[in-house]
This record gives structure tokens, sequence and C-alpha cells, in this order.
């Protein structure tokens, strides 16, 4: 009897006992709520592995896939057709047209601003490269290719008496060139198949030779390209304003404009007078376009 007594009349709470077991139910369900939530965050990260690419991934992996289609179209001889395409390149007939091309770089001073500007506008251009000048800026050769610019041939030595001794000294100038380009790109299936003669490929005291050596080139696959309007920037233009005006002048009414600018050390008056031209070209209606487009 006294033994009930004790067991249910003076056993009291302990204090003690009761705060321990709440702390310990509380610390339960915070580690509980801990591990729900961790698990449904890998849930989401799993499941965003999986997910749709976001728009940046999906511009980067765009980006990527021009680039490996233009290498492609680098590394293919031009067939017949596509030597014709950019022989008529004059009278496409989808819209008004234009193609700046840029000679005599890639250079430090100039050519980053160009390029800049370009990507600003969201524009294409084709650059007609010196070997010398890819040979000493090699960055700058790759970053007009992965910009999805055009990389042409322009000799590499820019000297007339040099490069039309022969109809030889003019496809060595060219190969040459085309191996400066290979080598900058680190890439030797790169061919460019395409070659602006210095000082244009018609006319001078070197006429025949030109005329010879463009016959040459192109039973080997690989084209000329010329230009019909031009910023007279390396003929004494001296002022944004004769630049611009000069453009205007030579594109006239054309439908299909080649304008011929440079990107040598000397002009970065071109690049001064750059948005004012493409503003033109915008309001008169120009798409712009590289060869790659009509290739």
């Amino acid at each position: 009897e006294m033994l009930y007594d004790y067991e249910t009349v003076n056993v009291k709470p302990n204090k003690t006992k009761i705060i321990f077991s709440i702390l310990l139910i509380v610390i339960m369900v915070v580690v509980a709520i801990y591990w729900i939530m961790h698990f449904a965050k890998g849930k989401d990260k799993s499941e965003n592995e999986t997910a749709e690419p976001t728009v940046n991934e999906q511009e980067e992996q765009n980006i990527n896939d021009k680039k490996q289609e233009n290498l492609l179209k680098n590394s293919k001889p031009f067939t017949e057709e596509q030597l014709e395409r950019i022989e008529n390149i004059y009278n496409l007939e989808d819209g008004k047209n234009v193609f700046l091309t840029f000679d005599d770089g890639p250079t430090q001073s100039v050519t980053p601003f160009i390029l800049d500007l370009l990507k600003q506008e969201n524009i294409k251009a084709t650059f007609f490269v010196l070997g010398n000048r890819a040979k000493a800026n090699p960055e700058l050769i790759k970053r007009e290719f992965e910009e999805g610019h055009y990389i042409a041939n322009h000799g590499y030595t820019h000297k007339y008496s040099t490069i039309y001794q022969n109809v030889q000294t003019v496809v060595d100038e060219y190969n040459y060139t085309e191996q400066c380009i290979q080598e900058a790109l680190e890439n030797p299936n790169y061919y460019s198949k395409l070659f602006r003669f210095p000082g244009g490929s018609v006319g001078g005291y070197y006429n025949s030779i030109k005329k010879e050596a463009k016959r040459y080139l192109r039973q080997g696959g690989i084209a000329s390209l010329d230009w019909n309007s031009l910023s007279k920037d390396s003929e004494g233009a001296k002022t944004k304003e004769e630049l611009y005006q000069n453009v205007v002048n030579t594109i006239g009414q054309k439908q299909n404009v080649v304008i011929l600018m440079h990107d040598a050390a000397d002009k970065i008056l071109t690049y001064e007078t750059l948005p004012d031209v493409i503003q033109y070209l915008r309001d008169n209606g120009y798409q712009f376009k590289t060869i790659y487009d009509i290739i």
C-alpha cells in the first residue's frame, strides 16, 4: 500500500526533463524541415539540368553553330555556281544589298574599333586582310572570324612591284597569305577562296598580269572581288564629311553595293565616319550582307 501511494502520489513532474523534451522536439522539427527543403532544392536542380537552355545559353549555342557552319563553308572549294554568284554580286535580285569591305588590316589602332561598332550594330562585314598583318595580329583575325565576318585575301605585301612581277608572284602571295590566315586561326582547313587584287583587278600598269592571274585563280576555284563604291579613304579624303559624301556619291542609285574602305593603321577617320555611313544605308533600305550570304 505504501508503495502504491509513493508511485501515484509522491511522483511529481520533473521540469528539467520537460524542457529537454520540448527542445528535442523543436530540434527534430527543424532538422525535418531542413531535409525537406534540401530534398526539394536538389530535385529542382536535377530538373533544371534537363530543362530547356536559357536565352543566353541558346544565343551562345547559335553563335557556335554559325561558326561551325562558316568553317564548313570555308573548308570546301568554291563550286562553279558559287563563283558565278560572287561574279554576279552587283545583280542580286532580292532587294537592296550592301557589302561593307575593309582592306589592308588588321591593325591594333583601327580594327578593334570597327569590330566594336559592327558588333554593336549587329552588322557583318568582309575583311580583305594582308598576310603580313594577319601574321602580326592573329588575335584580331580570330576575333573577326568568331564574330561572323568573312576573312578574305588581299595578298601579303601590297607592293605592286613585288606582287605583280608575274602570275606566279600573284599566286605565291595569295598562297602565303592563306597560310598566315590559317596559322592565325590555328586551323589548317580554312581557305578564304576570295582574293582582292591590290589596286583592283582591272587597269593600271599591271593590267595584263592581273587579267591572266585572275583567270588562273578562277580555274583553281578562287574568286576575285572589286568594288563599286568607295570612301576614298586611301585617296586623299581628309575629313569625315568628304569620306561620307564619297560613299553617298558613288552609291548613287545602285541596288547592290560593295563599298571599299580600309582598316589600316592610319585610317581612324574611316571608323569615325562609319556610323553615319551605316545610318545612311539603313535609311535607304539596304540589307547588310557578307560573302557568306551568297555562297
